[in-house]
């Protein structure tokens, strides 16, 4: 009887436990193969503070990736018999409001309660300056490591150079790679001493031979001890990012059995690249904003094999509670709503998705930030502003189409740079132009090999050609800081400047004194490497914060019959500017900027 009794309570259990295994089957398939799967190192980079791979004001959708559907995959594998290391190859703490709100410190919380073990520092884990990043290191429960960051007056690394972990009786070696342009691409002047000289570096040098001879003294280290050698690293794949990019670290090294990347935002499952020995190292990559995660198995038999996931449909609870309290507290603060947008706003192509195309051209929200400065220093400061610059890699998410609110305009420009405006000549203009137009034109699909400048310009109150034709020969120092114009022909051409009495763009004039409007970043911290600005005298600065001045241009524009300003060609603020070139409706903006090849 007592036998009868638990077959008939089996029996009510099945339906419950059937469709539970299937759904597990669905994400990590249905035989028993996960139980040889012994080692699994799971791996993010380039999160940018997402809280999962909706838009950032989104609620998190059922089967979105996330910290908590992070833990609860490393959770799962684990219960299979899987030894799991969860790592993370940089750019995580600034991005959107979720991290800027409070400098990273959530960000922080979120990877601990998720088990990371490991991170390598990226660029923009320096944006709230270099003491800040220490700061957070002290609360991170793991470990950042970077073979590269060094304190140039002793030339000391401020961080463990390698970790070795030991799961299912293996030794993982770590070895962190931060990428050299975190100068340039987070803010110049938190590296450098009141005179401009540098205080942190990351070995850099034009021929790349110091960051490879180092890297491969790392290695050598550390072969004997390690059953593999793993490299975390931020450098990317992009073609600015050379000579530091990770397929010409692999090259000019011999040692290393797989390369974790991050800098390119690629999603790139897998490729071999044949290292300095000939033998073949595995590189991947997980795109950007939790849009994915990688998992890569080491077998029982020692091949690496490597795998995108996408979605999960489980969250951990206890990570998930810290997500929530952290949406909930920020809607709160910024959900009030501002703005009827009627067309959205882009960073990437709609054609082409893949590509960040406001660091390569002109972009419908790229010309609705530059105009929202260039209408501020005009009608609300006075203060004769000729021309405003928007970076692009300042630019970070776009806006869809409908209501728009603080927490939209915080999670397009996340940094919270300030703005000033500044005395220019039309060849400091010109060359700024030219330095963030490096690599117009220059993105091979064809080979994977993304080519994009953080400091290409959006502009208002301007227009210019770029000739892609021509061969940039901008001439940098080793940290792709502007040292001077091209030693050959310049790529941007026919610079004209909107002259607000004449209503009519007109032919820069290179010695003349213009006021150009635009963050200090730009225009003080040499960021992006516009060292050309370094002595401009300074008109006002700080006159307030990005967003806030992109909030105060949405609010100018003309109410509807529902009481929101409706943000539209029509209804901005500079349509009484007779001939000024306005289309916020084409995603590919008014016609400022025109690519010739």
């Amino acid at each position: 009887m007592q036998q009868n009794r638990k077959i008939f309570r089996f029996l009510l259990f099945l339906p419950l436990l059937v469709p539970a295994v299937l759904l597990f089957s669905i994400f990590f398939g249905t035989n028993d193969s996960r139980r040889s799967n012994k080692i699994v190192i799971l791996y993010t980079n380039d999160i940018h503070t997402f809280i999962n791979n909706r838009d950032a004001y989104d609620e998190k959708s059922a089967e979105s990736l996330s910290y908590s559907a992070l833990a609860a995959i490393k959770k799962d594998l684990e219960e299979q018999g899987a030894e799991v290391i969860l790592v993370d190859a940089g750019d995580h703490l600034q991005g959107t409001a979720f991290g800027s709100v409070d400098k990273g410190e959530t960000i922080i919380r979120l990877m601990n309660a998720a088990g990371y073990s490991l991170a390598v520092p990226g660029n923009h884990e320096f944006d709230y300056g270099i003491q800040r990043f220490f700061e957070l290191a002290e609360l991170a429960e793991f470990t950042y490591i970077s073979a590269n960051f060094y304190k140039t007056d002793t030339g000391k690394l401020l961080l463990p150079t390698y970790k070795i972990i030991e799961k299912g009786g293996k030794r993982i070696a770590f070895i962190g790679i931060s990428t050299p342009e975190s100068i340039t691409k987070s803010t110049p002047v938190y590296f450098m001493d009141n005179n401009g000289n540098l205080l942190y570096n990351f070995y850099n040098s034009e021929t790349k031979t110091t960051l490879c001879g180092s890297l491969q003294n790392t290695i050598d280290s550390i072969r004997g001890d390690a059953d593999y050698i793993v490299a975390l690293g931020h450098l990317g794949i992009d073609i600015s990012s050379s000579p530091y990019t990770s397929r010409e670290i692999i090259a000019c090294t011999k040692g290393l059995d797989a390369f974790i990347d991050g800098h390119s935002h690629t999603l790139l499952e897998h490729e071999y690249v044949r290292d300095a020995a000939g033998n073949d190292v595995l590189l991947t990559q997980t795109g950007e904003y939790f849009k994915a995660a990688g998992k890569m198995t080491i077998s029982e038999n020692g091949t690496l094999t490597t795998e995108i996931i996408t979605g999960f449909p489980i969250t951990d609870p206890k990570v998930e509670k810290i997500e929530q309290e952290w949406i909930t507290s920020l809607k709160q603060k910024f959900d009030e709503k501002i703005a009827v947008l009627d067309t959205e706003m882009f960073v990437t192509d709609p054609k082409n998705p893949e590509q960040r195309m406001i660091r390569n051209q002109e972009t419908n929200l790229g010309d609705l930030l530059a105009d929202s400065y260039y209408h501020y220093f005009n009608e609300i400061l006075q203060l004769d502003c000729d021309t405003a610059f928007s970076n692009g890699g300042g630019t970070r998410n776009g806006i869809k189409k409908g209501f728009v609110s603080y927490l939209s305009a915080k999670t397009v420009l996340p940094f919270s740079d300030t703005l000033c405006i500044v005395e220019a000549t039309g060849q400091q203009i010109k060359d700024a132009l030219e330095n963030g137009a490096i690599f117009a034109g220059l993105w091979d699909h064809s080979k994977n090999i993304p080519a994009e400048s953080g400091g290409f310009q959006q502009v208002a109150g301007m227009t210019f050609e770029i000739n892609t034709s021509v061969k940039s020969s901008v001439q940098v120092d080793e940290n792709k800081i502007w040292l001077g114009p091209p030693t050959g022909r310049y790529k941007v051409e026919n610079i004209r400047i909107y002259n607000r009495k004449s209503r009519q763009y007109e032919p820069v004039d290179l010695e003349k004194i213009y006021r150009v409007a635009a963050n200090d970043y730009t225009l003080k911290n040499s960021g992006d490497g516009m060292a050309m600005f370094k002595k401009s005298k300074i008109i006002r600065d700080s006159v307030g914060k990005d967003h806030e001045i992109l909030v105060n241009y949405l609010k100018a524009f003309k109410k509807g019959g529902d009481g929101f300003p409706h943000i539209s060609t029509e209804n901005s603020p500079l349509k009484s500017y007779e001939n000024y070139l306005l289309n916020y409706e084409n995603p590919y903006g008014s016609g400022r900027i025109k690519i010739k090849k």
